[in-house]
């Protein structure tokens, strides 16, 4: 099942990608992915998360991540495993497909690839990033892939995030409940 779904997102993407669009180009298949990450400057940054409707928060975010090296490359969860996060049952709103176009277009990211898995441990270990981060609500050590990236001489960080700026408290403003 995990390849039928890797699969129906690779032709999906691949169908996207060559629409023409430059920031397209910036989306990457995972098993792409060490060939892509070999011709990226350093130190590369990594982070992940869902990023389903992008906002202020995200885009603050991402910015200071890429601050922290010379490329910055995002893991986007799958659908599937954004919904095993139990955000909601209508998560996320926008498909894998979408949130890789919109990522892929910010001027900080450099490579966006996804992960099917409950976490993006696979991705790290795989691209072996020199800096490692995840937003405030995480403290470093807690941070998957933290004593993997400190083991081979990487640094993890912990970036603050912007008081009220969530997609789950949009989503609620959206909805009237705020």
């Amino acid at each position: 099942m995990r390849n039928k779904t890797r699969s129906n997102h690779d032709s999906r993407i691949t169908n996207h990608v060559v629409s023409g669009n430059a920031f397209e180009r910036k989306i990457c298949k995972p098993e792409d992915l060490a060939a892509r990450v070999a011709g990226l400057k350093r130190p590369l940054v990594f982070t992940n998360g869902v990023f389903d409707l992008l906002h202020r928060g995200h885009v603050t975010y991402l910015a200071q991540a890429r601050a922290l090296g010379a490329s910055l490359l995002v893991g986007a969860n799958s659908d599937a495993s954004a919904r095993r996060l139990e955000k909601g049952a209508d998560r996320p709103v926008n498909t894998l497909e979408d949130r890789l176009a919109v990522l892929a277009a910010l001027e900080a990211v450099t490579l966006v690839t996804w992960f099917e898995q409950e976490t993006p441990l696979e991705l790290i270990l795989a691209v072996k990033p020199d800096v490692l981060v995840k937003g405030g609500d995480w403290k470093p050590e807690a941070i998957v892939g933290a004593k993997d990236v400190k083991s081979w001489g990487g640094a993890v960080h912990s970036i603050p995030l912007l008081q009220g700026r969530s997609t789950t408290s949009l989503i609620r403003r959206i909805r009237g409940k705020n």
